[in-house]
Formats: C-alpha cells, structure tokens, sequence
C-alpha cells in the first residue's frame, strides 16, 4: 500500500481456544466485521495466516488478524471504550486462547 492510509494502527492476532471449530471462527469473524460500524474506525483488514510455505519466517500462530486504522491515538481509544468494541469482548472472549496486540504511529510523510 503506498500513501497515508491513517496515523495509527491497532494490529490484533487471535488464537481461538478450539481452532478447528468453524462455529466459534464463524463467530468471531461476524463480530470483528461488525467492528466496522464503529465511526472512528478509518479502515479494517480481517486475515487469516498464509498458506504454508509462502514465505519460512512468517509466523503463522494465530487464527484470525484484525488491522484496523485511525486518524489518531485518541480515536483507537473511543474505540476500545465503544459499547460495540464492549460487546465483542464480552461475547467473544470465551473464544479466545490468546491476543496479540501491536499498536504503532504512521511514519509515512505525505
């Protein structure tokens, strides 16, 4: 992607407790979409891991990827306190073995 997408972006990897569950996968995936009516939220990219052998130093451990993009640290922060964000949390936490967050600061210059 090249230009200024956003000035910040919040990266979250899931690992589901029962990975081969299409339910829970199916729910979680309705509930990371249903993130996107969150007014703050400027772009969202939901993924799952690349196919094996795409590339050896790709770490694949995780089930589902959440990128999502804000003009600012202030916005990522109406969002975690959003009673959607809330609810996700609420109803899908039970899903979850684990949650890696990567938070970062745009360093593109235009």
């Amino acid at each position: 992607m090249l230009g200024h997408i956003a000035a910040f972006s919040h990266h979250v990897l899931f690992c589901l407790k029962r990975p081969d569950s299409s339910e829970d996968r199916a729910q979680l995936l309705a509930a990371l979409h249903a993130l996107a009516q969150i007014e703050v939220v400027r772009g969202m990219h939901i993924s799952l891991p690349a196919a094996p052998g795409h590339d050896p130093v790709v770490d694949r451990n995780y089930d589902l990827s959440l990128l999502l993009f804000f003009d600012s640290i202030e916005d990522e922060k109406t969002y975690q306190s959003h009673a959607l964000h809330q609810k996700f949390i609420q109803e899908n936490a039970a899903l979850l073995g684990s949650v890696r967050v990567f938070d970062s600061f745009s360093q593109n210059s235009n």
